[in-house]
């Protein structure tokens, strides 16, 4: 048995960078529900926690253990290819965090763990076998997307509500989860090399870098759009002004972005993605009777 990995490199392998997103999406989805934060502090504290390092983590944790040989090739300096945390124990912390994340999901009431339960099932449908939905620049985006945005969204208002959140909640976290498959196939452009050599179908591999670059960006707007159009309709008129101008913002940067996406990805993700996610708690906001 390999010796226990050390504790920096167990976090380094759950990513805490990468649970902001989800945690972000999460926070809207509390503020969507319209819920006095006072009312439910505990309740909130474990979404937080079930957004970040407990499901999104276990995500990380599964998707290292499974592509450790694609890293190996993109990025051997991650915990397991190095060899830092060596044997199987990239594996067993995995399934650890999701019996966890189920626990934790459990003592919130049956729509948090229904949507946690949901979450780590297209985690490790994501990285898997038999699924492996990664394969595939289409589903792989998707899955992705949806539990980030709309899962975690989800679970904030659920959390909130103690019920199943509102009708105009869940189309707007619907939408903005489809709009998140662009952002998810943007950070397919740092791995082309050794996705063509692993044979993974993304997105910049199967279509070429501009053209998914392009498709991208449409699939991040057009979500958007429509967003400012139900806003409108429901009297939110301030909100989806918010969300207007957010747009016309990526939209002025997404030319830069498909004259070469291989370089700018990281910009645009920096810059246009976070007018996006702005515009995500425009929207919440204006849900919750804040704007």
């Amino acid at each position: 048995m390999a010796p226990f990995p050390a504790l920096l490199d167990v976090v380094t392998l759950l990513k805490p960078i990468t649970w902001f997103p989800p945690m972000w999406a999460m926070l809207c989805g509390v503020v969507s529900s319209g819920v006095a934060v006072s009312s439910r502090w505990s309740f909130l504290i474990a979404g937080i926690a079930l957004a970040g390092p407990l499901v999104c983590g276990t995500s990380q944790a599964v998707n290292d253990w499974f592509d450790r040989h694609v890293d190996a090739i993109n990025e051997p300096h991650r915990p397991i290819p190095s060899g830092r945390i060596a044997g199987r124990w990239g594996l067993a912390i995995a399934i650890g965090w999701s019996v966890v994340s189920l626990a934790v999901a459990a003592l919130t009431g049956p729509w948090v763990l229904a949507a946690t339960a949901l979450g780590l099932a297209g985690a490790w449908a994501y990285s898997a076998p038999p699924f492996r939905f990664k394969t595939s620049g289409w589903v792989g985006p998707a899955v992705v997307g949806f539990s980030y945005e709309g899962l975690s969204w989800f679970t904030g208002a659920a959390v909130m509500a103690g019920a199943l959140p509102s009708g105009r909640v869940l189309a707007l976290l619907c939408l903005y989860s489809l709009g998140a498959h662009g952002i998810m196939t943007l950070n397919d452009f740092k791995a082309v090399t050794g996705d063509r050599v692993m044979g993974l179908r993304s997105l910049p591999v199967v279509l070429g870098e501009r053209r998914a670059a392009l498709l991208a960006s449409v699939v991040m707007a057009v979500p958007q759009m429509v967003v400012v159009v139900l806003l409108s309709r429901w009297g939110m008129v301030l909100p989806a002004v918010a969300v207007a101008v957010m747009l016309a913002a990526q939209l002025a940067l997404m030319p830069r972005l498909v004259a070469d996406p291989a370089r700018r990805a990281p910009w645009y993700n920096a810059t246009g993605v976070s007018l996006y996610v702005l515009g995500m708690m425009a929207a919440a906001l204006g849900l919750g009777g804040y704007l």
